[in-house]
């Protein structure tokens, strides 16, 4: 499994702390220390190396004695101020009180003591300084939905628990799905749940605020291929240009799996469906999938483009002799 960034640099940091108290101290005893292994520890020196202060020129960069490591002792010479104590200002300081306040609520941090000991200290720390300030503040992460649903999705999480969920598409069509949940994620106004769907066999992303049940189950979720992050590609945003598409009614399943804006049900079993378009590769992509299935679509600038992309698609198919 690839390392998290924020893990990495939590290591880099205590490295450049480390090695400036300790001196010199041999590859093997730091990849102990940090829990890694020396190769590792050699990447972080390489990383940190070309790490420093603006301007980044010799004198502005972190520094280590060459010759010693290549004996397999690492000796720090130049540590750039990063072990200097932090001098914030008021509004400095109030700022991130409200980030490691917002960040406490998160998953990946509730989740883990280790994580959670370490925001709360800092917090601690930056609240006692901060003083009056710190109080006046109150930040909540809001999942939105049902509160024991959010409760539920959240233990499910930490448990790596399946779970029976009743869902209410865009277009208010309501199913029930076993799912494996995977990670939460809170954008814009809503938060959303990706997970691999049982019924559809595959990954799906739910709005968590369409969830209207979920019921914890049994069974351990399992480990799927291309499940992970959020796919939130197709998911609308206020500030996205507005797209309107008229879609056979075999194409329910757009509305049942892409959080639209509107559904319409029109005469003859059509329907209409506006969206904001975040992504206009990934829309362009669907329709392209579907083009028996697509009636209309709006504004004509979308409509040229995706007209666009099938008059290629098609001139690569005959450029390559495979046309009919």
């Amino acid at each position: 499994m690839a390392e998290r960034a924020d893990d990495r640099l939590v290591r880099l940091l205590g490295l450049v702390a480390y090695l400036d108290g300790a001196g010199p101290v041999p590859v093997t005893q730091l990849a102990a220390r940090f829990g890694v292994s020396p190769a590792q520890i050699h990447a972080d020196v390489d990383a940190l190396w070309v790490s420093g202060t603006p301007g980044y020129w010799p004198d502005d960069l972190i520094d280590f004695d060459a010759q010693s490591i290549e004996s397999g002792v690492v000796r720090l010479t130049e540590s750039r101020g990063m072990t200097r104590p932090l001098r914030l200002g008021p509004s400095e300081a109030v700022a991130l009180v409200a980030a490691l306040r917002a960040m406490r609520e998160l998953d990946a941090v509730a989740t883990d003591p280790a994580r959670s000991e370490l925001v709360e200290s800092a917090l601690r720390k930056l609240t006692d300084a901060t003083g009056e300030a710190a109080d006046a503040l109150d930040v909540r992460l809001a999942a939105g939905g049902d509160p024991q649903v959010v409760a539920t999705l959240g233990t499910a999480l930490r448990a790596r628990r399946r779970l029976r969920i009743r869902y209410v598409s865009g277009s208010d069509a309501t199913s029930e799905r076993e799912i494996d949940p995977v990670r939460l994620q809170t954008t814009g106004d809503h938060s959303y749940l990706a997970s691999w769907c049982h019924r559809a066999g595959g990954p799906r992303t739910f709005r968590v605020d369409r969830i209207l049940a979920a019921t914890l189950l049994d069974e351990p979720v399992a480990e799927h291929a291309g499940v992970g992050e959020v796919d939130l590609s197709g998911v609308s945003s206020a500030e996205a240009p507005l797209a309107t598409l008229v879609l056979a009614s075999s194409a329910r399943w757009f509305a049942e799996e892409v959080p639209v804006e509107t559904v319409t049900n029109l005469p003859g079993g059509d329907f209409e469906v506006t969206l904001h378009v975040t992504n206009p590769d990934w829309l362009r992509r669907i329709l392209l999938e579907i083009p028996t299935q697509v009636r209309s679509v709006q504004p004509p600038e979308l409509a040229a483009d995706v007209r666009a992309a099938a008059d290629e698609a098609l001139a690569a198919y005959d450029a390559a002799g495979l046309g009919a």
